[in-house]
């Protein structure tokens, strides 16, 4: 088994076309965890095509808590002795006999689908886990340690672009508040163990982002909309499709994600996304219905079913501003026709 080839021209893009200066991770020893997730997996890819093409000689110990799920991932790099998995549920207690030079944590629960089915399993992961990281990177002197956080931390933000520093209010009675809080509590963890111990963290603020392989079943709606076209169906909204979201192609993030790594600064945080992106989500489902006329698809509006887990955000419009992570050298640069054909494809 061989990459589909928008996966691999989505990794030559980002080894190649981000001007990325790669060489801090030569010989290096990487942890990442929740490696079959959708983004951790693309950076997973990216240190494998990064081995296969200019002879890094990375280690990767990848974390996750199925076996199964993983070598369904990872199946087309079965045997590899630069991959290696470590089955780990990261929010109980665990060791690891290395002692990585570069830890990833991005195991954690994004879907708002778990904040309802699973709020403790949700918040476990971006604390407990995340604090046993942060231990494990002090205890081995490590280079460089990225956290996933999320843009959910903002709340209600005060700003719209959002920055880095225009917080809103989240209410931390509401159990939707499991991913979000957590989140924050995550961060606050990363600048402690930065201001404590030394551990250099930098920390990652994801808006949404979409591509090749992320979960089409996790009630996301423009992972419903992706799925709907796939299956040649209308595309259901479930809203009036006003809020608006800007959304970032994977391998754009992904690049983004390693120039934080390599060359952000100790104890700061940076929003990842595409500004340009911003989109209501009634006028991208008539994108995607209209990226395929020959489908003869439209666009409806349906009530949610009884006992759906889904819970909804209150916020009405989402857009990062991304002057800080521009200032690395860094921007987003797929428009949304094309990463949405481009992610559509590559089920295909």
């Amino acid at each position: 088994m061989q990459r589909h080839p928008i996966e691999a021209a989505d990794m030559a893009a980002i080894v190649d076309g981000f001007g990325i200066d790669w060489a801090p991770l030569a010989g290096r020893t990487v942890c990442i965890t929740g490696a079959a997730g959708f983004l951790p997996a693309y950076m997973v890819e990216t240190m494998l095509y990064l081995n296969e093409t200019r002879a890094l000689g990375i280690r990767v110990l990848a974390l996750a808590r199925s076996r199964p799920g993983f070598e369904r991932r990872f199946a087309h790099h079965a045997g590899r002795s630069d991959l290696v998995f470590i089955e780990q549920d990261i929010s109980q207690p665990f060791t690891l006999d290395e002692q990585p030079d570069y830890i990833i944590h991005a195991a954690s629960q994004a879907s708002p689908k778990y904040y309802s089915s699973d709020p403790v399993g949700t918040l476990s992961a971006n604390t407990l886990g995340t604090a046993a990281l942060l231990e494990l990177a002090r205890r081995s002197h490590s280079r460089g340690f990225l956290y996933f956080s999320s843009s959910e931390v903002y709340g209600q933000p005060s700003r719209v672009p959002t920055a880095e520093g225009d917080y809103g209010v989240v209410d931390p009675t509401n159990v939707r508040a499991c991913y979000a809080e957590s989140k924050r509590m995550g961060e606050n963890m990363c600048v402690s163990w930065h201001h404590q111990h030394g551990v250099p963290v930098k920390i990652v603020r994801p808006f949404h982002t979409y591509g090749p392989r992320m979960q089409l079943d996790d009630g996301r709606v423009y992972a419903d909309f992706v799925a709907a076209i796939l299956r040649g169906e209308n595309i259901a909204l479930k809203s009036d499709g006003l809020a608006t979201r800007a959304f970032c192609y994977s391998a754009d993030a992904v690049a983004g994600f390693w120039r934080v790594l390599l060359e952000g600064a100790p104890g700061a945080a940076y929003n990842i996304g595409n500004p340009d992106g911003e989109i209501s989500m009634r006028a991208l489902g008539q994108l995607l219905v209209g990226l395929y006329p020959e489908k003869g698809l439209t666009l409806s509006y349906v009530e949610r079913a009884a006992g759906d887990n889904y819970m909804p955000s209150a916020v009405a419009r989402g857009c990062p501003d991304i002057a800080r992570a521009a200032a690395l050298g860094w921007q987003p640069r797929t428009s949304l026709a094309d990463g949405f054909r481009r992610t559509i494809e590559s089920y295909l």
